[in-house]
Order: C-alpha cells, then structure tokens, then sequence
C-alpha cells in the first residue's frame, strides 16, 4: 500500500459543497480525482444513490492506494469528512435539533473559539465541530486541544489525531493558529464536564489562562462560544469515586439512567441545543510581550468567561422549555 502524503499547514484551502449544500475541503482530494468524481461515462451528472456510490467508491480507493494527504499534526481530513463527521449529523439536526448563532462571527482565517464545557461526554465539543463544518460558510474544521487522558486512551487517541485534534499545550496551539487553523478549546475541562446537575450553566474556572496566551501571542482573535442544551443529556447526580480510581478516571458519573440500565443508559436524552459564537475579541491590539502579563492574561480571560456566562444566561431566559423547541 502507498504511504499517505503528508502536507504542511496551512489556512488557504476553500471548501466545495457537496450536493447537500455541506462544505467540502477539496484539499484532501486531488483536483484531478474531483474533476471527473460525480459523473457518468458521458460526463453527465450522477443523480442521488449513484452519486453517493461513485463518492463511496472514489473515497476507497484512495484509501486503498494511499493517495490521501496528512498534516503534520496526523489530520486526515478526507477521512474525517467521510466517516467522522457524518454519524453525528443526525444527532445534531434530528436528536439535539442544534440551532446555531453567530457563524458571521467566526472569522476565515486562525481563530481560537473556547466554550463552555459540560454534559458529563463530550458531546458539546462534537455538535460544535458539526456546526462549524455544515453550516460556517466556508465549511471550517475544528481543531480541538485535547486533555492528555483523550490521547491515552486506546483507539480515542488515534482517532483524535486523525480528526485533527492535538493536546491542550501552548506550542501546538500557536502552531496552528499561525497556520490559519479555527482551534477550539474548552478552559473548564474535567471541571466542567464533570460537574454535578445542581452547577449546571454555571461555569468553572479557566485554569491559568493558557488560551489566552497562545492568542496573544499569535495575534489571532478569541471567539466566546456558549452552548445551551448539554448539561441535560446525562444529569449527573453521583460519582462513583473507587471505580473512577480504578479505570484512571477524572470522575465515574451517576445519571438517572446510568449505571442502572448498562449500555442502555450512554444514550443521551434529546435535549433541545443552542451554540452561539460571539464577537471575536482582538489581541492584535496588545503590544508584543503581552503574553507574559500574568495581570493582562487574566483580565483577558476573565472576559471571555464572563462574556460566556451572560450569553448562557440569556439563552436560558429565551428557551422555553428543555426538551422542546
């Protein structure tokens, strides 16, 4: 089998749509494999299932051949299009029902979104990186920072890698944005994802204001995300702490559901989702060195979370009820 090819970074890639209107990185893709791709022996178009065949057929057999491209980071985003991306669109658009705001406000170019992060599994981080690569214009992908424990574990890390995700460390993140790459990180991590029911949409603290570090020392703009709609889908209402130690876990959660009813009880319930990216706030404005103010690090990061926190408050005054809408 050929080795896959491996690419520098870069951001300057636009996306195609496919026949559903979802953006398309054709970067992953040949232009002379894409030119005849979705077209009969007469040049004439595919219609429907043909289509979805010849689209299938093509994506094996490059697989097969390894004309397919990499990043240094081991992102492989043909294959993520393929089969990472498409089981969670009915999830999000027919489980979760995700409405999303403020895509304008997510730029082109690099660009660090951090969230709020809950829900006990990290669902939010996955409806945001559908929302971003259906629906943003230019079809971005998302390329979270990850806790170390994701490239632990077995066949997750792997899988991280090829999604283009990294670790949540400071040199992969300038790294990225400096390519041009749309980062996404969620500051509260475990704390956040693995808090109790009763702190729901109420946000943990940022750590130490990492992100806002790489950001300023890139120069690139931080996009607040808030997200409405994760914190229902496994109420957590104990944590089985031994077995957490067991497994080397953060945490060993209890739900209504779970551990009660085994396999049964990982579906999430559909709760009703909203994200909402807000204004960028610029760092290009702060002079170089800016990054080594512990006191301006704060300031920064503290309005994030905060500016986080008050669109979570507003969402939740506009919802009308949890599982409708």
């Amino acid at each position: 089998m050929a080795d896959a090819r491996v690419i520098p970074l870069h951001g300057d890639d636009r996306p195609r749509r496919d026949r559903q209107g979802r953006a398309r990185n054709v970067a992953a893709v040949p232009d002379e494999q894409t030119s005849t791709e979705g077209v009969d022996g007469d040049g004439e178009p595919l219609g429907g299932w043909e289509h979805t065949i010849a689209d299938a057929l093509a994506f094996a057999r490059r697989r097969v051949t390894g004309d397919y491209r990499v990043d240094e980071f081991g992102f492989d985003a043909e294959l993520t299009d393929h089969m990472f991306v498409p089981p969670l669109r009915p999830v999000y658009e027919k489980w979760f029902r995700v409405e999303t705001i403020g895509l304008h406000n997510v730029p082109s170019g690099g660009a660090l979104v951090v969230a709020n992060h809950s829900g006990t599994l990290p669902w939010d981080a996955l409806m945001t990186t559908v929302a971003l690569r259906d629906h943003h214009p230019d079809g971005r992908h998302l390329r979270m920072l990850g806790a170390d424990l994701v490239f632990r574990l077995p066949m997750f890390g792997a899988v991280a890698r090829k999604a283009g995700h990294t670790l949540a460390c400071s040199p992969d993140a300038e790294r990225l944005l400096r390519s041009g790459e749309l980062v996404g990180v969620w500051p509260e991590g475990f704390k956040g994802i693995g808090k109790p029911f009763r702190d729901r949409y109420k946000l943990q603290r940022f750590g130490r204001g990492g992100f806002v570090s790489a950001a300023l020392r890139t120069g690139m703009p931080i996009v607040p995300c808030s997200i409405v709609g994760a914190e229902e889908i496994y109420p957590k209402i104990g944590d089985l702490k031994p077995l957490a130690r067991l497994f080397g876990l953060p945490y060993f959660p209890v739900t209504p559901t779970f551990p009660q009813l085994g396999l049964l009880g990982t579906v999430p319930l559909p709760s009703k989702w909203y994200i909402e990216f807000g204004e960028p706030i610029d760092t290009a404005q702060y002079e170089d060195g800016a990054a080594d103010d512990p006191m301006l690090v704060f300031n920064v990061s503290d309005q994030v979370r905060e500016t986080i926190q008050q669109t979570l408050y507003s969402l939740l005054s506009q919802r009308r009820s949890v599982f409708l809408g």
